[in-house]
């Protein structure tokens, strides 16, 4: 007795899209129970962390752009203190009458003796042995390129001719150069997990298809379409990847969270410049969706490989 209507029916029924709790499922799957989501999940936590970090060492170094941009330093290098001390009042009053210069600021000598304590000692003990240049900040209405500190330079050339201009931007220049080798750094950390768990999803497919190609070739038979059978590979992934997305997301922002704190106890201005803002935190949360998107596809793309092959 022939009964291919009966297996055909139970086979259309496994290709019905799923409607609530319906189990009916060409490969059998326990959620959270095999180990793609959790894989999924650590793929996820490690890409909020780096996307987390990239984001804000580029907050903090255009926050520091903006601040030095128009600032300069000027310097009175001359070891007599009397005749520093004389410079440093003429250089204020030439500065003072340029146009470009919005803002002068003298810096106290006990704010360079504190800058120094660390490596002289404190005051009486080597600060006092060796010279140190009177400095002046200066913000000017500007950027500080070239043409502005030549005009610094030039208007400080007879009444201090001891005095050095520099922009405070070049001072950081190094720095600003580790930052942006640390931006690419976390931007190919993304790109390299992203790879890795397109990667575990490939392997994962392919296991699934291996041990269920009896019951695809029935389907094949009953008129099945590739299209059919992938899209229930790529149900059964995108649940899994969901899954491993958010639990991946909560332990990224939990380690976002606790190095936050721990960056936010120096206390330094430069740091605090480095905060996430509304849309990076918006950015951070769409990395699950960019993960089940991801996911999907090479799931699709990777069962309908091996299908064309298959038969």
């Amino acid at each position: 007795m022939k009964k291919p209507p009966v297996l055909a029916h139970a086979v259309a029924r496994s290709l019905v899209p799923f409607r609530g709790s319906r189990a009916a499922q060409l490969v059998p799957h326990a959620r959270l129970a095999g180990p793609m989501p959790w894989v999924i999940a650590i793929m996820v936590a490690l890409t909020t962390i780096a996307a987390a970090g990239g984001l804000a060492l580029s907050n903090l170094a255009e926050t520091a752009r903006g601040e030095l941009s128009g600032a300069a330093t000027v310097q009175i290098v001359e070891p007599l203190k009397s005749e520093r001390d004389r410079q440093a009042r003429a250089a204020e009053a030439a500065l003072a009458r340029l146009p470009e210069v919005s803002s002068i600021r003298v810096v106290p000598d006990r704010e360079l003796d504190a800058l120094l304590e660390p490596w002289l000692g404190s005051e009486g003990e080597g600060t006092d042995a060796v010279p140190v240049p009177a400095l002046i900040d200066v913000e000017l209405r500007g950027p500080a390129n070239d043409a502005r500190l030549a005009a610094i330079r030039g208007a400080l050339a007879g009444p201090a001719p001891a005095a050095r201009v520099d922009a405070q931007s070049a001072w950081l220049a190094p720095v600003f150069a580790a930052i942006r080798s640390l931006q690419f750094l976390a931007l190919a950390l993304v790109v390299l997990l992203a790879f890795t768990s397109s990667a575990a999803v490939l392997l994962a497919a392919r296991s699934a298809l291996g041990g269920n190609r009896g019951t695809i070739e029935i389907v094949h038979l009953l008129g099945g379409t590739d299209a059919q059978i992938a899209r229930i590979f790529q149900r059964s992934v995108a649940f899994d990847a969901a899954a491993g997305g958010v639990v991946g997301l909560a332990l990224g922002m939990a380690a976002i969270f606790v190095l936050g704190r721990q960056f936010s106890a120096l206390d330094s201005g430069m740091v605090a410049g480095g905060g996430l803002g509304p849309v990076d935190w918006l950015l951070i949360a769409t990395i699950p969706l960019a993960g089940v998107g991801i996911a999907m596809l090479t799931a699709r793309l990777t069962v309908l490989g091996a299908l064309r092959k298959m038969l």
